[in-house]
Protein backbone atom coordinates (compact mmCIF):
# COMPACT_ATOMS: atom_id res chain seq x y z
CA UNK A 1 0.00 0.00 0.00
CA UNK A 2 1.51 3.45 -1.42
CA UNK A 3 1.81 6.11 1.55
CA UNK A 4 -0.76 8.84 1.53
CA UNK A 5 1.00 12.04 3.36
CA UNK A 6 -0.37 15.07 3.54
CA UNK A 7 0.40 16.59 0.36
CA UNK A 8 -2.67 13.86 -0.58
CA UNK A 9 -5.62 15.86 -1.32
CA UNK A 10 -7.82 14.79 1.99
CA UNK A 11 -10.66 13.02 -0.01
CA UNK A 12 -8.52 10.69 -1.43
CA UNK A 13 -6.88 9.74 1.86
CA UNK A 14 -10.52 9.55 3.11
CA UNK A 15 -11.12 7.23 0.68
CA UNK A 16 -8.47 4.82 1.66
CA UNK A 17 -8.39 4.71 5.30
CA UNK A 18 -12.56 4.06 4.59
CA UNK A 19 -11.12 1.23 2.41
CA UNK A 20 -8.90 -0.18 5.14
CA UNK A 21 -11.49 0.38 7.53
CA UNK A 22 -13.98 -1.87 5.43
CA UNK A 23 -11.18 -4.16 4.94
CA UNK A 24 -10.38 -4.61 8.75
CA UNK A 25 -13.97 -5.24 9.48
CA UNK A 26 -14.59 -7.89 7.14
CA UNK A 27 -11.37 -9.74 8.27
CA UNK A 28 -12.43 -9.04 11.86
CA UNK A 29 -15.40 -11.58 10.96
CA UNK A 30 -14.07 -14.01 9.34
CA UNK A 31 -11.32 -14.44 12.14
CA UNK A 32 -14.33 -14.89 14.55
CA UNK A 33 -17.30 -16.35 13.22
CA UNK A 34 -18.63 -16.04 16.63
CA UNK A 35 -18.53 -12.17 16.65
CA UNK A 36 -19.76 -12.06 13.45
CA UNK A 37 -23.24 -13.88 14.58
CA UNK A 38 -23.30 -11.66 17.20
CA UNK A 39 -23.48 -8.76 15.05
CA UNK A 40 -26.20 -10.39 12.94
CA UNK A 41 -23.79 -11.48 9.80
CA UNK A 42 -24.36 -15.71 9.83
CA UNK A 43 -22.52 -16.11 7.02
CA UNK A 44 -20.22 -18.18 9.11
CA UNK A 45 -22.53 -19.98 11.80
CA UNK A 46 -21.45 -23.56 11.34
CA UNK A 47 -18.26 -22.59 12.73
CA UNK A 48 -16.82 -21.53 15.48
CA UNK A 49 -13.05 -19.19 16.29
CA UNK A 50 -9.73 -20.69 15.32
CA UNK A 51 -8.55 -20.58 19.32
CA UNK A 52 -5.12 -22.15 18.83
CA UNK A 53 -1.82 -21.14 19.81
CA UNK A 54 -1.53 -20.28 15.87
CA UNK A 55 -4.30 -18.23 15.14
CA UNK A 56 -4.00 -16.37 18.11
CA UNK A 57 -0.13 -15.26 16.17
CA UNK A 58 -1.78 -15.38 12.62
CA UNK A 59 -4.43 -12.72 13.78
CA UNK A 60 -1.66 -10.65 15.93
CA UNK A 61 0.43 -10.08 12.37
CA UNK A 62 -2.42 -9.50 10.24
CA UNK A 63 -3.90 -6.56 12.96
CA UNK A 64 -0.33 -5.51 12.97
CA UNK A 65 -0.18 -4.90 9.16
CA UNK A 66 -3.69 -3.20 9.58
CA UNK A 67 -1.33 -0.74 11.73
CA UNK A 68 1.36 0.09 9.66
CA UNK A 69 -0.70 0.50 6.83
CA UNK A 70 -3.10 2.58 9.11
CA UNK A 71 -0.44 4.71 10.23
CA UNK A 72 0.80 5.59 6.23
CA UNK A 73 -2.68 7.66 5.55
CA UNK A 74 -1.73 10.79 6.88
CA UNK A 75 -5.14 12.04 9.22
CA UNK A 76 -3.95 15.74 9.21
CA UNK A 77 -7.01 17.66 8.02
CA UNK A 78 -9.76 15.35 7.80
CA UNK A 79 -12.93 15.77 8.95
CA UNK A 80 -13.99 15.50 12.91
CA UNK A 81 -15.43 11.79 12.43
CA UNK A 82 -13.08 10.63 9.66
CA UNK A 83 -10.15 11.95 11.86
CA UNK A 84 -11.72 10.24 15.13
CA UNK A 85 -12.29 6.93 13.01
CA UNK A 86 -8.08 6.86 12.51
CA UNK A 87 -7.45 7.83 16.09
CA UNK A 88 -9.95 5.04 17.07
CA UNK A 89 -8.87 2.01 15.18
CA UNK A 90 -5.01 3.42 15.75
CA UNK A 91 -5.67 3.29 19.38
CA UNK A 92 -7.34 -0.44 19.67
CA UNK A 93 -4.40 -2.04 17.24
CA UNK A 94 -1.46 -0.44 19.56
CA UNK A 95 -3.70 -1.89 22.93
CA UNK A 96 -3.75 -5.78 20.75
CA UNK A 97 -0.05 -5.34 20.00
CA UNK A 98 0.73 -4.49 23.88
CA UNK A 99 -1.68 -7.17 24.64
CA UNK A 100 -0.06 -9.63 22.42
CA UNK A 101 3.29 -8.87 23.94
CA UNK A 102 2.24 -9.62 27.50
CA UNK A 103 0.88 -12.77 26.49
CA UNK A 104 -2.67 -11.93 28.02
CA UNK A 105 -4.36 -14.50 25.92
CA UNK A 106 -2.09 -17.36 27.79
CA UNK A 107 -4.74 -16.62 30.50
CA UNK A 108 -7.89 -17.01 28.64
CA UNK A 109 -10.37 -18.93 31.24
CA UNK A 110 -11.65 -17.81 34.80
CA UNK A 111 -14.47 -18.21 36.80
CA UNK A 112 -16.48 -14.71 35.27
CA UNK A 113 -16.49 -16.23 31.67
CA UNK A 114 -14.43 -18.33 29.67
CA UNK A 115 -14.32 -20.74 26.45
CA UNK A 116 -16.97 -23.25 28.19
CA UNK A 117 -19.20 -20.80 29.59
CA UNK A 118 -19.41 -19.01 25.69
CA UNK A 119 -19.94 -22.12 24.09
CA UNK A 120 -22.56 -22.97 26.65
CA UNK A 121 -24.25 -19.58 25.44
CA UNK A 122 -24.29 -20.43 21.91
CA UNK A 123 -28.29 -21.54 22.46
CA UNK A 124 -28.96 -18.03 23.27
CA UNK A 125 -26.63 -16.22 20.70
CA UNK A 126 -27.85 -17.89 17.75
CA UNK A 127 -30.83 -17.22 15.22
CA UNK A 128 -33.17 -20.68 15.12
CA UNK A 129 -35.56 -19.58 12.50
CA UNK A 130 -34.53 -21.90 9.67
CA UNK A 131 -33.54 -25.28 9.23
CA UNK A 132 -30.32 -24.04 8.10
CA UNK A 133 -29.99 -22.03 11.35
CA UNK A 134 -30.26 -25.55 12.91
CA UNK A 135 -27.72 -27.01 10.60
CA UNK A 136 -25.04 -24.62 11.47
CA UNK A 137 -25.82 -25.37 15.26
CA UNK A 138 -25.16 -28.79 14.63
CA UNK A 139 -21.76 -27.71 12.63
CA UNK A 140 -20.76 -25.75 15.84
CA UNK A 141 -21.50 -28.76 18.22
CA UNK A 142 -19.89 -31.19 16.50
CA UNK A 143 -16.33 -28.65 16.69
CA UNK A 144 -16.49 -27.96 20.21
CA UNK A 145 -14.21 -30.99 21.04
CA UNK A 146 -11.45 -28.75 18.89
CA UNK A 147 -12.29 -25.70 20.57
CA UNK A 148 -11.58 -26.99 23.86
CA UNK A 149 -8.45 -28.66 22.79
CA UNK A 150 -7.09 -25.34 21.54
CA UNK A 151 -7.86 -23.45 24.54
CA UNK A 152 -6.33 -26.49 26.62
CA UNK A 153 -2.81 -26.31 24.66
CA UNK A 154 -3.46 -22.45 25.27
CA UNK A 155 -3.39 -22.75 29.11
CA UNK A 156 -0.09 -25.37 28.94
CA UNK A 157 1.63 -21.94 27.12
CA UNK A 158 0.71 -20.21 30.46
CA UNK A 159 1.75 -22.97 32.31
CA UNK A 160 5.39 -22.58 30.60
CA UNK A 161 5.48 -18.88 30.95
CA UNK A 162 3.99 -19.04 34.55
CA UNK A 163 1.32 -16.76 33.31
CA UNK A 164 -1.30 -18.39 35.87
CA UNK A 165 -4.66 -17.40 37.60
CA UNK A 166 -5.08 -17.78 41.73
CA UNK A 167 -5.37 -21.39 42.43
CA UNK A 168 -8.45 -21.60 44.58
CA UNK A 169 -10.26 -19.56 41.23
CA UNK A 170 -9.05 -21.91 39.12
CA UNK A 171 -10.75 -24.56 41.64
CA UNK A 172 -14.15 -23.10 40.80
CA UNK A 173 -13.65 -23.91 36.65
CA UNK A 174 -14.18 -27.76 37.09
CA UNK A 175 -17.27 -27.80 38.52
CA UNK A 176 -18.88 -25.04 36.13
CA UNK A 177 -18.02 -27.58 33.48
CA UNK A 178 -19.71 -30.55 35.42
CA UNK A 179 -22.94 -28.07 35.32
CA UNK A 180 -23.54 -27.34 32.03
CA UNK A 181 -23.11 -30.98 31.38
CA UNK A 182 -25.90 -31.48 33.91
CA UNK A 183 -28.66 -28.83 32.56
CA UNK A 184 -27.56 -29.13 29.28
CA UNK A 185 -28.34 -25.64 27.66
CA UNK A 186 -27.42 -27.56 23.92
CA UNK A 187 -30.34 -28.89 24.02
CA UNK A 188 -32.38 -25.39 24.22
CA UNK A 189 -32.87 -25.14 20.78
CA UNK A 190 -35.29 -28.46 20.82
CA UNK A 191 -37.83 -26.93 23.10
CA UNK A 192 -39.70 -24.94 20.81
CA UNK A 193 -38.97 -25.68 16.50
CA UNK A 194 -40.45 -22.80 14.54
CA UNK A 195 -44.16 -23.66 13.41
CA UNK A 196 -43.08 -24.01 9.43
CA UNK A 197 -40.88 -27.30 10.02
CA UNK A 198 -41.83 -30.25 9.23
CA UNK A 199 -42.02 -33.56 11.21
CA UNK A 200 -39.44 -35.03 9.77
CA UNK A 201 -37.55 -31.81 9.83
CA UNK A 202 -37.87 -31.74 13.47
CA UNK A 203 -37.39 -35.58 14.11
CA UNK A 204 -33.86 -35.26 12.24
CA UNK A 205 -32.47 -32.51 13.82
CA UNK A 206 -33.47 -33.45 17.23
CA UNK A 207 -31.47 -36.83 16.58
CA UNK A 208 -28.29 -34.66 15.10
CA UNK A 209 -28.34 -32.20 18.23
CA UNK A 210 -28.68 -35.15 20.86
CA UNK A 211 -26.26 -37.53 19.18
CA UNK A 212 -23.56 -34.25 18.96
CA UNK A 213 -24.36 -33.14 22.49
CA UNK A 214 -23.73 -37.15 23.55
CA UNK A 215 -20.73 -38.04 21.31
CA UNK A 216 -18.99 -34.88 21.00
CA UNK A 217 -19.72 -32.05 23.37
CA UNK A 218 -20.02 -33.73 26.80
CA UNK A 219 -17.04 -35.96 26.64
CA UNK A 220 -14.81 -33.00 25.56
CA UNK A 221 -16.46 -31.09 28.50
CA UNK A 222 -14.96 -34.00 30.85
CA UNK A 223 -11.84 -33.99 29.28
CA UNK A 224 -11.45 -30.25 29.89
CA UNK A 225 -12.72 -30.75 33.34
CA UNK A 226 -10.19 -33.45 34.05
CA UNK A 227 -7.54 -31.11 32.57
CA UNK A 228 -8.45 -28.40 34.81
CA UNK A 229 -8.66 -30.33 37.69
CA UNK A 230 -5.48 -32.83 37.57
CA UNK A 231 -2.82 -30.34 35.60
CA UNK A 232 -4.00 -27.21 35.50
CA UNK A 233 -5.15 -26.65 39.02
CA UNK A 234 -1.90 -27.56 41.09
CA UNK A 235 0.04 -25.01 38.91
CA UNK A 236 -2.07 -21.69 39.98
CA UNK A 237 -0.27 -19.25 41.68
CA UNK A 238 -0.95 -18.39 45.24
CA UNK A 239 -0.45 -14.94 45.65
CA UNK A 240 -3.59 -12.44 44.69
CA UNK A 241 -1.97 -9.75 42.72
CA UNK A 242 -0.98 -9.55 39.61
CA UNK A 243 1.79 -7.85 40.08
CA UNK A 244 3.37 -11.19 40.94
CA UNK A 245 2.99 -12.19 37.85
CA UNK A 246 6.17 -11.88 34.77
CA UNK A 247 6.50 -8.12 34.17
CA UNK A 248 3.30 -7.56 36.88
CA UNK A 249 3.78 -3.80 37.90
CA UNK A 250 3.60 -3.26 34.20
CA UNK A 251 1.24 -5.42 33.74
CA UNK A 252 -1.66 -4.03 36.61
CA UNK A 253 -0.25 -0.44 35.31
CA UNK A 254 -1.04 -1.44 31.32
CA UNK A 255 -4.39 -2.96 32.12
CA UNK A 256 -5.75 0.24 34.64
CA UNK A 257 -4.81 2.28 31.35
CA UNK A 258 -6.57 0.09 29.43
CA UNK A 259 -9.91 -0.20 31.45
CA UNK A 260 -10.20 3.39 32.95
CA UNK A 261 -8.22 5.15 29.55
CA UNK A 262 -7.08 7.79 31.50
CA UNK A 263 -3.53 8.32 32.77
CA UNK A 264 -4.29 8.03 36.35
CA UNK A 265 -2.09 5.94 38.40
CA UNK A 266 -2.84 3.18 40.74
CA UNK A 267 -2.08 5.48 43.54
CA UNK A 268 -4.11 7.91 42.35
CA UNK A 269 -7.43 5.78 41.66
CA UNK A 270 -7.10 4.58 45.23
CA UNK A 271 -7.64 8.15 46.52
CA UNK A 272 -10.40 9.09 44.31
CA UNK A 273 -11.92 5.62 45.38
CA UNK A 274 -11.56 6.55 48.72
CA UNK A 275 -13.01 9.99 48.37
CA UNK A 276 -15.61 9.14 46.38
CA UNK A 277 -16.74 6.78 49.15
CA UNK A 278 -16.69 9.06 51.90
CA UNK A 279 -18.96 11.29 49.40
CA UNK A 280 -21.54 8.81 48.85
CA UNK A 281 -21.75 7.04 52.48
CA UNK A 282 -22.45 11.06 53.52
CA UNK A 283 -25.63 11.23 51.29
CA UNK A 284 -26.65 8.00 52.20
CA UNK A 285 -26.46 8.84 56.17
CA UNK A 286 -28.80 12.10 54.97
CA UNK A 287 -31.53 9.61 54.00
CA UNK A 288 -30.95 7.19 56.94
CA UNK A 289 -31.74 10.16 59.02
CA UNK A 290 -34.49 11.74 57.22
CA UNK A 291 -36.40 8.26 57.50
CA UNK A 292 -35.96 8.40 61.42
CA UNK A 293 -32.82 6.72 62.22
CA UNK A 294 -30.19 8.10 63.96
CA UNK A 295 -27.10 6.82 61.63
CA UNK A 296 -26.38 4.90 58.49
CA UNK A 297 -25.69 1.62 60.10
CA UNK A 298 -29.12 1.62 61.95
CA UNK A 299 -30.97 2.32 58.51
CA UNK A 300 -28.80 -0.67 56.58
CA UNK A 301 -29.10 -3.35 59.54
CA UNK A 302 -33.19 -2.13 59.64
CA UNK A 303 -32.95 -2.65 55.58
CA UNK A 304 -30.93 -6.06 55.46
CA UNK A 305 -34.05 -7.66 57.88
CA UNK A 306 -36.54 -5.92 56.24
CA UNK A 307 -39.26 -8.53 54.42
CA UNK A 308 -40.54 -6.07 51.80
CA UNK A 309 -36.63 -5.58 50.58
CA UNK A 310 -35.95 -9.61 50.65
CA UNK A 311 -37.02 -11.48 47.63
CA UNK A 312 -39.15 -14.33 47.78
CA UNK A 313 -38.32 -16.15 44.43
CA UNK A 314 -35.91 -16.09 41.28
CA UNK A 315 -39.14 -14.83 39.47
CA UNK A 316 -39.53 -11.81 41.31
CA UNK A 317 -36.28 -10.39 40.46
CA UNK A 318 -37.09 -10.82 37.49
CA UNK A 319 -40.19 -9.43 37.35
CA UNK A 320 -38.72 -6.72 39.18
CA UNK A 321 -36.00 -5.91 36.37
CA UNK A 322 -38.76 -5.89 33.55
CA UNK A 323 -40.97 -3.24 35.60
CA UNK A 324 -38.17 -0.82 36.22
CA UNK A 325 -37.38 -1.00 32.38
CA UNK A 326 -40.53 -1.00 30.98
CA UNK A 327 -41.41 2.12 33.30
CA UNK A 328 -38.08 4.38 31.46
CA UNK A 329 -39.45 3.21 28.24
CA UNK A 330 -41.80 5.76 27.87
CA UNK A 331 -39.56 8.62 29.49
CA UNK A 332 -36.65 8.62 27.36
CA UNK A 333 -37.44 11.10 24.68
CA UNK A 334 -37.32 13.40 27.72
CA UNK A 335 -33.77 12.79 27.51
CA UNK A 336 -32.52 11.77 24.23
CA UNK A 337 -33.54 12.77 20.76
CA UNK A 338 -31.47 9.30 20.00
CA UNK A 339 -33.78 6.36 20.75
CA UNK A 340 -32.73 2.40 20.43
CA UNK A 341 -34.69 0.82 18.33
CA UNK A 342 -33.96 -2.73 18.98
CA UNK A 343 -36.20 -4.36 21.64
CA UNK A 344 -34.84 -5.77 25.30
CA UNK A 345 -35.39 -9.31 27.26
CA UNK A 346 -35.01 -9.69 30.69
CA UNK A 347 -33.87 -13.52 31.87
CA UNK A 348 -32.62 -15.13 34.95
CA UNK A 349 -28.97 -16.15 35.07
CA UNK A 350 -28.59 -19.59 34.78
CA UNK A 351 -27.44 -21.91 37.36
CA UNK A 352 -24.38 -23.09 35.73
CA UNK A 353 -23.43 -19.72 35.33
CA UNK A 354 -24.26 -18.73 38.90
CA UNK A 355 -20.81 -16.62 39.34
CA UNK A 356 -21.60 -14.31 36.71
CA UNK A 357 -22.95 -10.83 38.14
CA UNK A 358 -26.01 -8.98 36.08
CA UNK A 359 -25.15 -8.37 32.99
CA UNK A 360 -25.94 -7.07 29.26
CA UNK A 361 -25.65 -9.20 25.99
CA UNK A 362 -26.27 -6.91 22.85
CA UNK A 363 -28.83 -7.83 20.44
CA UNK A 364 -28.72 -8.03 16.43
CA UNK A 365 -29.27 -4.83 14.42
CA UNK A 366 -31.69 -6.75 12.45
CA UNK A 367 -33.93 -7.70 15.55
CA UNK A 368 -33.45 -11.54 15.16
CA UNK A 369 -31.59 -11.70 18.79
CA UNK A 370 -32.68 -8.54 21.10
CA UNK A 371 -30.63 -7.53 23.85
CA UNK A 372 -30.45 -9.05 26.95
CA UNK A 373 -30.24 -8.08 30.39
CA UNK A 374 -29.26 -11.52 32.47
CA UNK A 375 -30.23 -10.79 36.15
CA UNK A 376 -28.23 -12.81 38.85
CA UNK A 377 -30.88 -15.05 41.02
CA UNK A 378 -28.60 -17.57 42.47
CA UNK A 379 -29.32 -18.00 46.32
CA UNK A 380 -32.11 -15.39 46.00
CA UNK A 381 -33.10 -15.54 49.79
CA UNK A 382 -29.34 -13.96 50.34
CA UNK A 383 -30.09 -11.15 47.80
CA UNK A 384 -31.75 -7.63 48.06
CA UNK A 385 -33.94 -6.06 46.13
CA UNK A 386 -32.83 -2.74 47.54
CA UNK A 387 -30.98 -2.28 44.18
CA UNK A 388 -32.90 -3.72 41.41
CA UNK A 389 -34.13 -0.18 40.09
CA UNK A 390 -30.83 1.13 39.63
CA UNK A 391 -29.11 -1.68 38.30
CA UNK A 392 -32.58 -2.15 35.54
CA UNK A 393 -31.52 1.01 34.44
CA UNK A 394 -27.65 0.03 34.36
CA UNK A 395 -27.85 -3.02 32.44
CA UNK A 396 -31.38 -1.77 30.24
CA UNK A 397 -32.22 1.43 29.58
CA UNK A 398 -30.78 4.36 29.61
CA UNK A 399 -27.93 2.49 30.18
CA UNK A 400 -26.38 -0.65 28.65
CA UNK A 401 -28.68 -1.20 26.13
CA UNK A 402 -29.60 2.26 25.05
CA UNK A 403 -26.01 3.27 24.48
CA UNK A 404 -25.52 0.28 22.23
CA UNK A 405 -28.62 -0.16 20.22
CA UNK A 406 -27.75 3.20 19.44
CA UNK A 407 -24.26 2.71 18.76
CA UNK A 408 -25.74 -0.45 15.94
CA UNK A 409 -28.19 2.14 14.85
CA UNK A 410 -25.90 5.44 13.44
CA UNK A 411 -25.13 5.42 10.14
CA UNK A 412 -21.91 7.50 8.29
CA UNK A 413 -19.76 5.37 10.84
CA UNK A 414 -17.41 2.29 9.96
CA UNK A 415 -18.61 -0.70 10.61
CA UNK A 416 -15.30 -1.44 13.59
CA UNK A 417 -17.19 1.74 15.34
CA UNK A 418 -21.10 0.90 15.07
CA UNK A 419 -20.36 -2.52 16.24
CA UNK A 420 -17.03 -2.12 18.98
CA UNK A 421 -17.21 -1.16 22.14
CA UNK A 422 -14.32 -3.61 24.14
CA UNK A 423 -11.43 -1.47 23.72
CA UNK A 424 -13.40 1.51 25.66
CA UNK A 425 -14.74 0.03 28.69
CA UNK A 426 -14.70 3.07 30.49
CA UNK A 427 -16.86 4.68 28.23
CA UNK A 428 -19.10 1.26 28.13
CA UNK A 429 -19.59 1.19 32.09
CA UNK A 430 -19.36 4.85 32.74
CA UNK A 431 -21.99 5.51 30.73
CA UNK A 432 -24.31 2.88 32.68
CA UNK A 433 -23.36 3.68 35.42
CA UNK A 434 -23.84 7.48 34.61
CA UNK A 435 -27.47 6.27 33.50
CA UNK A 436 -28.78 5.12 36.75
CA UNK A 437 -29.18 8.86 37.95
CA UNK A 438 -30.94 9.74 34.74
CA UNK A 439 -34.06 7.98 36.28
CA UNK A 440 -33.80 10.41 39.05
CA UNK A 441 -34.38 13.44 36.84
CA UNK A 442 -37.60 11.94 35.20
CA UNK A 443 -39.20 11.49 38.64
CA UNK A 444 -38.10 7.75 39.44
CA UNK A 445 -36.95 6.73 43.21
CA UNK A 446 -40.10 7.88 44.44
CA UNK A 447 -39.36 5.64 47.44
CA UNK A 448 -36.68 6.42 49.77
CA UNK A 449 -34.90 3.10 49.76
CA UNK A 450 -34.97 2.70 46.09
CA UNK A 451 -33.09 5.85 46.03
CA UNK A 452 -30.45 5.12 48.78
CA UNK A 453 -29.88 1.61 46.73
CA UNK A 454 -28.96 4.14 44.01
CA UNK A 455 -26.93 5.50 46.02
CA UNK A 456 -25.19 1.67 47.30
CA UNK A 457 -24.97 1.13 43.62
CA UNK A 458 -22.30 3.66 43.07
CA UNK A 459 -21.13 3.18 46.24
CA UNK A 460 -20.23 0.05 44.95
CA UNK A 461 -18.47 1.23 41.92
CA UNK A 462 -16.47 3.40 44.29
CA UNK A 463 -15.49 0.81 46.95
CA UNK A 464 -14.28 -0.63 43.77
CA UNK A 465 -11.51 1.66 42.44
CA UNK A 466 -10.32 1.11 46.43
CA UNK A 467 -10.35 -2.66 46.45
CA UNK A 468 -9.36 -3.23 42.93
CA UNK A 469 -5.65 -1.32 43.72
CA UNK A 470 -6.09 -2.26 47.18
CA UNK A 471 -5.31 -6.00 45.85
CA UNK A 472 -3.10 -5.63 42.84
CA UNK A 473 -1.44 -3.00 43.69
CA UNK A 474 -0.94 -2.33 48.08
CA UNK A 475 -0.96 -6.76 48.37
CA UNK A 476 -4.39 -6.74 50.37
CA UNK A 477 -5.37 -10.35 51.06
CA UNK A 478 -8.63 -11.42 49.60
CA UNK A 479 -10.00 -11.05 53.79
CA UNK A 480 -8.95 -7.42 54.19
CA UNK A 481 -11.01 -7.13 50.91
CA UNK A 482 -13.88 -8.39 51.69
CA UNK A 483 -13.75 -6.86 55.32
CA UNK A 484 -13.50 -3.04 53.51
CA UNK A 485 -16.26 -3.77 50.89
CA UNK A 486 -19.07 -5.35 54.19
CA UNK A 487 -18.18 -2.20 56.25
CA UNK A 488 -19.41 -0.61 53.18
CA UNK A 489 -22.85 -2.48 52.96
CA UNK A 490 -22.23 -4.96 50.50
CA UNK A 491 -23.17 -8.17 51.59
CA UNK A 492 -21.25 -11.32 52.93
CA UNK A 493 -21.71 -13.69 50.06
CA UNK A 494 -21.63 -10.66 47.40
CA UNK A 495 -18.78 -9.25 48.79
CA UNK A 496 -17.01 -12.68 48.10
CA UNK A 497 -17.92 -13.24 44.87
CA UNK A 498 -16.88 -9.44 43.50
CA UNK A 499 -12.98 -10.08 45.35
CA UNK A 500 -12.93 -12.97 43.51
CA UNK A 501 -13.77 -11.29 40.33
CA UNK A 502 -11.42 -8.47 40.76
CA UNK A 503 -8.41 -10.96 41.84
CA UNK A 504 -9.08 -12.36 38.33
CA UNK A 505 -10.22 -9.69 36.19
CA UNK A 506 -7.55 -6.96 37.16
CA UNK A 507 -8.21 -3.04 36.13
CA UNK A 508 -11.67 -3.91 34.56
CA UNK A 509 -13.65 -2.74 38.28
CA UNK A 510 -12.24 0.56 37.47
CA UNK A 511 -13.86 1.79 34.60
CA UNK A 512 -17.42 2.01 35.56
CA UNK A 513 -16.81 4.76 38.41
CA UNK A 514 -14.02 6.83 36.20
CA UNK A 515 -16.48 6.19 32.95
CA UNK A 516 -19.06 7.95 35.12
CA UNK A 517 -16.79 10.87 36.71
CA UNK A 518 -15.98 11.85 33.32
CA UNK A 519 -19.43 12.12 32.01
CA UNK A 520 -20.73 13.96 34.80
CA UNK A 521 -17.59 16.59 34.58
CA UNK A 522 -18.55 17.17 30.66
CA UNK A 523 -21.89 17.85 31.46
CA UNK A 524 -21.27 20.41 34.07
CA UNK A 525 -18.20 21.79 31.56
CA UNK A 526 -21.17 21.81 28.98
CA UNK A 527 -23.94 23.61 31.50
CA UNK A 528 -21.35 25.81 32.66
CA UNK A 529 -20.18 27.03 29.19
CA UNK A 530 -24.01 27.03 27.50
CA UNK A 531 -25.78 28.31 30.46
CA UNK A 532 -29.26 28.50 29.92
CA UNK A 533 -29.35 27.14 26.56
CA UNK A 534 -27.90 24.29 27.53
CA UNK A 535 -29.88 20.72 26.28
CA UNK A 536 -29.73 17.89 27.92
CA UNK A 537 -31.01 16.15 24.68
CA UNK A 538 -28.43 17.32 22.68
CA UNK A 539 -25.74 16.48 25.59
CA UNK A 540 -26.55 12.86 25.52
CA UNK A 541 -26.61 12.52 21.58
CA UNK A 542 -23.15 13.87 21.47
CA UNK A 543 -21.87 11.91 24.01
CA UNK A 544 -23.40 8.39 22.33
CA UNK A 545 -23.73 9.52 18.56
CA UNK A 546 -19.85 8.76 18.12
CA UNK A 547 -20.17 5.04 19.14
CA UNK A 548 -17.51 4.27 22.35
CA UNK A 549 -14.52 5.36 22.89
CA UNK A 550 -11.69 6.47 25.41
CA UNK A 551 -12.22 8.96 27.86
CA UNK A 552 -9.70 11.79 26.66
CA UNK A 553 -11.24 11.54 22.91
CA UNK A 554 -15.02 11.76 24.82
CA UNK A 555 -13.24 14.84 26.42
CA UNK A 556 -12.30 16.37 23.04
CA UNK A 557 -15.15 15.20 21.14
CA UNK A 558 -17.86 17.40 23.57
CA UNK A 559 -15.15 19.95 24.06
CA UNK A 560 -15.19 20.60 20.50
CA UNK A 561 -18.99 20.43 20.15
CA UNK A 562 -19.27 23.19 22.79
CA UNK A 563 -16.89 25.38 20.80
CA UNK A 564 -19.21 24.52 17.84
CA UNK A 565 -22.41 26.02 19.86
CA UNK A 566 -20.91 29.60 20.77
CA UNK A 567 -21.26 31.05 17.01
CA UNK A 568 -24.75 29.75 17.12
CA UNK A 569 -25.20 31.24 20.92
CA UNK A 570 -24.25 34.36 19.55
CA UNK A 571 -25.84 35.10 16.90
CA UNK A 572 -29.45 34.94 18.97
Amino acid sequence: MAAFAQTTPVADRVAAQNKLFDEYYETGLRESPERATAVGDYRFNDKLDDVSLAAITRRHETAHGYLVRLRMIDPAGMPEQDLLSHQLLERALQNGDESFQLKDYEMPVNQQNGIHTELADLPLSMPFDSVKHYEDYIARLHAIPVALQQTTEVLRAGERDNLMPVQFLIAKLPGQCDGIIAQNPFAIPLRKFPASFSEADKQRLTTAINTAVQQDVFPAYRTFATFLRTEYLPKGRTTLSVESLPDGKHRYEVAVRRMTTTKYTPEQIHEIGLREVARITALQTTIAKQQGYPDLASFRAALAKDPRWIPTSQEQIVDDFRKYIAQMQPKLPQLFNLLPKSPVTVEPIPEFQAAAATHYQTGTPDGKRPGRVSVAVSDYAHRTLVLDEAVAYHEGIPGHHMQLSVQQQLTGLPKFRQHGGGGSTAFVEGWALYAEELGKEVGFYQNPVSDYGRLNSELFRAVRLVVDTGIHHYGWSRDQVIRYMTDNDVNGPLAQTETDRYIAWPGQALAYKMGQLKIRELREEARTQLGDRFDIRSFHDEVLNGGAMPLDLLQERVEHWIGSQRPVLASK
